[in-house]
C-alpha cells in the first residue's frame, strides 16, 4: 500500500521551497527533504506567491493509502525576514485554519499554535541549513497555514482536546503508513496525558459514544467526556498507568467488552471476536440449556444472545459470571497498582453488570469533570 506524509513534513517541504526562493531569489517547483523516518519526501510546491522580502507556497497534503481527512489539504509556509542576531534562527508560528492550543497537557503550550514538536524540528532543521548554504545570519519568519483548516478540525479530535479554530501538524515519522493505528494510539495517549495535566484522579474509559443516551439517563454522566479507546483496550489501560493513574473506569456495550472476557485486550474483529462463543460459554457455566446455547451460537449479535439467556431466565447471573471475567483480565493487565472498575450495558436491556466500586468511580469522574 501506498505511504503518505503527515503535514509536519509538508509544513517542512513548504517552508524550506518558500526560504530557497527568498534567499536565492529563484523559483521552485519542487523540493526534497528527508524525514524523521530516513524516507525522502519530493514535494510539488502549488500556490507560489513570491515578494523580495515574503514568500508564500503551498505543498498539498497527500495521506497515502491511509483514510486520513486532511488529504488534499494545502499546508502553506509563508517567510519573511527578521533582524539579525549574529546567526541565523527561526521563528515559528500558526496562521489561518492551524488550531491554537487552550488546555494544558498537549505537545505545545496553552496559546502556542498546535504545531507540534517533531514538524517545528523539522522546519528548523530545513530552515537553517538552507541559511547557512546562503551565508544567511538573520531571522526567518515561519507561519504555517491551512485554509481548509476550520473546516476539517471539525472532522478530527482537536475539538475534544482543546485545540479551537483548525487542525493540528503533526507527525513524528514524517510519514503516513497505511491504516496504522498509531495515530489512534497517539491521541489516546494525548487525551489521558490532558486529563492527567488537569488534575484528574480517574481515568473514565469507554471504547465509543454507543451508549450515550443510557450513561445519561441512568447515571447522569456524560459519556462524551470519557476517553475514547476504540478498541485499545489494553494499550489504553498500559499508558494510563504509565500517566500516573491509578483508578480507571471502563464503561461500554456488552458487544465490545465480552471479547475482554476472553482475555482479548484488542477488541477489534481482525483481532478476535468470539462473541457469541464467549456469551454462550458463560450461559452454559451458569445453567444454560444446550438448546438455548445452540441458539446463542446461531445468533449474529449479542443482543439476540442476551434475550435467550433472559428467555431462559439466567440473565443476571451470566451477565455477573461475564463481569467477573472482563475484571479478572482487566486487573490482570493493570498489575496490582491500578483499582479498575467496569460497567456493563447493551442497548436492549440497559445495565447488565456493574462492579462493586463502579459507583464510587462514577461519582469521582462526574465530580472532576465539572
Amino acid at each position: 500500500m501506498r505511504l503518505g506524509f503527515t503535514t509536519g513534513s509538508c509544513a517542512a517541504a513548504a517552508s524550506k521551497a518558500a526560504v530557497y526562493m527568498l534567499l536565492t531569489g529563484k523559483e521552485k517547483s519542487r523540493i526534497s527533504i528527508t524525514t524523521p523516518k530516513g524516507i525522502v519526501f519530493d514535494a510539488e510546491l502549488v500556490d507560489i506567491s513570491r515578494s523580495e522580502t515574503e514568500v508564500s507556497c503551498a505543498v498539498i497534503k497527500d495521506g497515502g493509502d491511509d483514510p486520513d481527512v486532511t488529504t488534499g489539504a494545502h499546508i502553506f509556509s509563508t517567510v519573511s525576514l527578521l533582524p539579525e542576531k549574529g546567526e541565523a534562527y527561526v521563528e515559528i508560528v500558526g496562521g489561518i485554519g492551524v488550531g491554537v492550543v487552550t488546555a494544558p497537557g498537549l505537545d505545545q503550550k496553552v496559546g502556542e499554535a498546535a504545531i507540534n514538536h517533531v514538524p517545528r524540528d523539522m522546519i528548523k532543521k530545513e530552515v537553517l541549513e538552507l541559511c547557512s548554504l546562503c551565508d544567511y545570519k538573520g531571522g526567518i519568519r515561519v507561519e504555517i497555514s491551512v485554509p481548509e483548516g476550520e473546516a476539517l478540525a471539525s472532522k478530527t479530535f482537536n475539538p475534544r482536546l482543546g485545540i479551537k479554530g483548525g487542525i493540528s501538524i503533526l507527525g513524528t515519522s514524517g510519514i503516513v503508513e497505511p491504516m496504522s493505528s498509531q495515530a489512534l494510539l497517539d491521541t489516546i495517549r494525548v487525551e489521558l496525558r490532558q486529563k492527567k495535566a488537569l488534575g484528574y484522579s480517574v481515568a473514565a474509559v469507554s471504547p465509543g459514544n454507543y451508549g450515550l443516551d443510557f450513561m445519561k439517563e441512568s447515571f447522569g454522566y456524560d459519556l462524551d467526556k470519557s476517553v475514547k479507546c476504540s478498541n485499545f483496550i489494553g494499550d489504553t489501560i498500559d499508558m494510563a498507568y504509565e500517566l500516573g493513574f491509578r483508578k480507571m473506569l471502563i464503561t461500554g456495550h456488552i458487544g465490545k467488552l465480552i471479547k475482554v472476557s476472553g482475555g482479548i485486550m484488542n477488541t477489534h474483529s481482525r483481532e478476535g471476536d468470539c462473541r457469541m462463543e464467549l456469551l454462550a460459554a458463560a450461559a452454559v457455566k451458569n445453567g444454560a440449556s444446550l438448546d438455548v446455547v445452540s441458539k446463542i451460537l446461531d445468533a449474529t449479535v449479542t443482543e439476540e444472545g442476551i434475550r435467550l439467556i433472559e428467555e431462559d431466565g439466567r440473565r443476571q447471573e451470566t451477565m455477573d459470571y461475564i463481569l467477573e471475567r472482563i475484571l479478572f483480565f482487566l486487573e490482570k493487565r493493570a498489575g496490582e497498582g491500578m483499582e479498575i472498575g467496569c460497567i456493563l450495558y447493551s442497548k436492549m436491556f440497559g445495565l447488565l453488570s456493574k462492579s462493586r466500586n463502579a459507583d464510587q468511580l462514577l461519582a469521582e469522574a462526574k465530580e472532576q469533570g465539572r
